[in-house]
């Protein structure tokens, strides 16, 4: 898998880790699947929101039937802390794959299980009951999977092309959430109102099962990262265990990182959960725009997104992580207003310019921060420290973006108040970028460089 060349560096003993490009592509393919497989759930279940508030909360009232769908939907993001608490410290302590299995098998059983559930019609209350006992599962294994895929391909990746290669993982949430949200509208344009309702909205849901066990066969054939390699095989030489680091240190000894994590997610996540779940129930609500329209313009702008995607985290290799987020910070914090006027103009063309100009800002996060968040944490605690720091803030944050905002629609009246959220957290995460260090084209905190060639290693021997 790998070859490590001695580096002799002020008295010291150093290596350089040659990486495998054909197992560091499985690498990024297995870790990308998996968020494509959340994301891919995701879409399903905001777009059927309807129809599975009429098979699992029947009350005749519409309004409540919905608002108890999205009350399981939100109860995931609740555990989502929790999932990293357990899952991350446990990534630094056994390794990212053994644990990135488990959170692919949690995953695909959830999903899986909600697509079994019985009906409110057949069991009574304890459909809803299953319905929230499957989301729990979904949200708990969340807490460890997208901080473990960014870990895992950081740790593979060579340190000149982190950037291009986690923007992968990105990639594959785009992914995910257009073939969700793509199968719902293709099944609702070709079922019947009462096929979608019987028995239709399973289709999706049932569909996770072979895409888990596809993704759990990718992970289990991988091997361990060379950075937590690298830590095994150095407690194995002092003949010892690797200690295992209490929870508490991996928050108070890395409250910097924490911060920082917090404040770049933040950014990350409220731009992220306005664009691509709020601004289709904006478009209809506000502008009462058809619905099949407005998801059909969110999709297009996130084709738009994948194919800048990979480009956009050469990029970050190229002139670095910090430049790439900080225009996209400024870029949310001067276009906010004008992107969401040209919005609300109401023709299709200035809703697909508005919402493309934000998609593109997107970018910067979406490319930039699978590289740049596990380089604010040294390779003993990264996979717990970024657990937590992601999953409180996307707790906090992210998740709770769309109902903020409708709730300061609400209170203030003012229509423009999505775009002054956004600048608000693009100042957050200005400061953020502000305060953290470059990482492109480094080693991460506490691993030896990791190169292509034997070439770039002789080369890092003799610097």
């Amino acid at each position: 898998m790998r070859n490590k060349v001695p580096r002799q560096s002020r008295g010291t003993v150093t290596t350089a880790t040659v990486t495998d490009p054909a197992l560091v592509k499985r690498a990024v393919k297995a870790a990308a699947l998996g968020n494509a497989m959340e994301w891919f759930d995701f879409g399903v279940y905001s777009y059927l929101a309807v129809t599975l508030g009429k098979v699992f909360f029947p009350s005749g009232n519409p309004t409540a039937q919905l608002l108890s769908t999205f009350g399981a939907f939100a109860a995931a993001f609740l555990v989502r802390p929790l999932g990293g608490m357990v899952f991350g410290p446990l990534g630094d302590r056994i390794g990212r794959q053994k644990v990135l299995a488990v959170t692919m098998i949690m995953m695909a059983v959830g999903t899986l299980a909600i697509g079994l559930i019985p009906s409110y019609a057949a069991i009574g209350v304890g459909a809803p009951i299953l319905l929230l006992a499957a989301r729990l599962v979904q949200g708990f294994s969340t807490g460890g999977e997208y901080a473990g895929a960014t870990t895992f391909i950081a740790e593979y990746a060579p340190d000149r092309k982190r950037g291009f290669l986690g923007s992968w993982l990105e990639f594959g949430t785009l992914a995910g959430y257009i073939a969700g949200a793509g199968l719902v509208t293709l099944m609702t344009a070709l079922l019947s109102s009462e096929d979608l309702l019987s028995w239709g909205w399973r289709i999706p849901f049932l569909i996770a099962g072979p895409m888990g066990v596809i993704g759990l066969y990718m992970r289990t054939k991988l091997e361990e990262t060379p950075a937590f390699a690298a830590e095994l095989e150095k407690a194995a030489r002092e003949e010892r265990e690797r200690p295992k680091v209490p929870l508490r240190d991996m928050i108070t000894g890395q409250w910097k990182g924490l911060l920082l994590c917090m404040g770049l997610v933040l950014i990350f996540n409220v731009t992220d959960y306005m664009l691509l779940s709020y601004m289709p129930s904006y478009l209809t609500s506000e502008l009462h725009y058809d619905e099949t329209h407005g998801l059909l313009v969110v999709l297009g702008v996130m084709v738009l997104m994948m194919i800048v995607q990979p480009f956009a985290g050469a990029l970050s290799d190229r002139v670095g992580r910090r430049p790439v987020i900080a225009a996209g910070c400024a870029g949310f914090f001067f276009l906010s207003v004008p992107a969401l006027l040209l919005i609300r103009q109401g023709s299709l063309f200035a809703i697909a310019l508005g919402m493309g100009a934000l998609g593109l800002l997107l970018v910067c996060f979406t490319a930039a921060m699978p590289s740049a968040l596990p380089a604010l944490f040294p390779t003993r605690v990264r996979y717990g420290s970024l657990s937590i720091g992601f999953n409180v803030s996307v707790s906090l944050f992210g998740g709770t973006t769309p109902l903020v905002v409708t709730a300061l629609i609400g209170a203030t009246g003012d229509v423009m108040m999505p775009a002054y959220y956004m600048m608000a957290a693009a100042i957050i995460g200005g400061v953020a970028v502000w305060f953290m260090a470059e990482s492109a084209g480094r080693p991460l905190p506490g691993s030896p460089p990791a190169v292509e060639t034997q070439a770039e290693a002789r080369a890092v021997r003799a610097a």
